[in-house]
């Protein structure tokens, strides 16, 4: 049988709780039970039952009546004018069995205080009993429903940052296509040969972009074999005036990261750095080195677009910040900007790792 769902006890396990924690209270008086059980003890222990009933009748009424008519509807008045009457009621209960049915032990080592006013005592204790059985039931069921409800938000909060996350690759996939396409059209023009070849390696991209990439995290491998061809299919489209290298520091082994995290970064580094005229670079460094981290750095010339040029609209660079923000949270940072001629993108993550071996591809 189960007992918790979704990190919250069950209506059964919550019910053989308060069971349990009933019994414990009505079965307390026998811990000090004396070795020789006389009429004494039997009327104390009979006094005691029917206090703790009137107990358990307060605390009942108000789990299940009373805080959830009144007090979760803000109706503060009523909840406190009921419980008033209740306490008020159930005290002169108790003093009414206390003083006409419940018989005080006969012997010679009792004798009743001679209190003035002993009935009042008798009262208060009472009443300030019953307030404080009140006030735990409303502890309880308040704790309860905050328990629920902050539950209730983290779940709404998954399933909200799982439909962001979702959407945001939706627009990032249609965002690598249109820049890749514009790429292959650019080579049809110079060699139809290298075109060929560049779609059947954007059909592999392609692959790995729509089936291999629906996990939350795929090796670093495959994400180093994913940029590698990305930059093979680029570098048909420029001259030898273009320096492009890629480099990879460190054991990338049992090594997973988000799918498609660096190509943002890479295609922003094409976008800027590239000019037809002059010379230009992209350098791309993969340093997993560190202990901890995961540091991807793109270092390229920067060529300013021009305010007609629509090509570069900015949505891949606010994607990519904003799915750091639900896939890591705030385990990574990222910087971007411009030292003279060159434009510098640096994204550092924590490193993580998976106990299940990877398959070397």
């Amino acid at each position: 049988m189960q007992l918790i769902f979704n990190g919250r006890p069950t209506k059964f396990l919550t019910i053989v709780l308060h069971i349990i924690i009933w019994l414990m209270l009505f079965a307390s008086p026998f811990i000090f039970m004396p070795n020789k059980i006389d009429e004494s003890w039997l009327n104390f222990y009979s006094r005691y039952c029917i206090s703790q009933c009137v107990i358990l009748l307060i605390f009942y009424i108000n789990y299940f009546v009373l805080i959830n008519k009144y007090l979760f509807k803000k109706n503060v008045k009523k909840f406190l004018l009921a419980n008033m009457v209740m306490i008020i009621v159930s005290a002169a209960f108790m003093y009414i069995i206390d003083t006409y049915f419940w018989v005080a032990p006969s012997s010679d080592n009792f004798q009743k205080p001679s209190i003035h006013y002993e009935w009042l005592l008798h009262l208060i204790r009472d009443i300030t009993m019953y307030i404080l059985t009140a006030g735990l039931s409303v502890g309880i069921k308040m704790t309860i429903r905050w328990y629920i409800d902050e539950s209730r938000k983290k779940d709404l909060e998954k399933i909200h940052a799982e439909a962001e996350l979702k959407n945001l690759k939706s627009q990032l996939n249609p965002h690598f296509l249109f820049n890749t396409l514009n790429n292959i059209y650019s080579l049809i023009a110079i060699n139809q040969d290298d075109a060929q070849e560049a779609v059947h390696q954007l059909s592999k991209m392609l692959r790995y972009v729509l089936y291999d990439n629906n996990q939350i995290e795929v090796p670093v491998a495959q994400e180093i074999d994913f940029i590698e061809s990305y930059l093979n299919l680029v570098k048909l489209r420029f001259s030898s005036k273009v320096d492009i290298s890629f480099n990879v520091k460190g054991d990338n082994k049992n090594m997973v990261v988000a799918p498609l995290l660096f190509v943002t970064l890479i295609e922003n580094a094409f976008k800027h750095g590239i000019s037809n005229t002059g010379k230009s670079f992209v350098h791309i460094l993969l340093d997993i080195s560190d202990n901890d981290k995961l540091m991807f750095t793109t270092e390229n010339s920067f060529f300013p677009k021009g305010e007609n040029d629509k090509s570069g609209s900015g949505i891949g660079l606010e994607n990519l910040k904003k799915r750091l923000s639900l896939i890591y949270k705030k385990d990574f940072s990222f910087s971007s900007g411009r030292e003279n001629d060159i434009f510098l993108a640096k994204l550092t993550i924590g490193k993580r790792k998976t106990n299940i071996p990877l398959k070397e591809n």
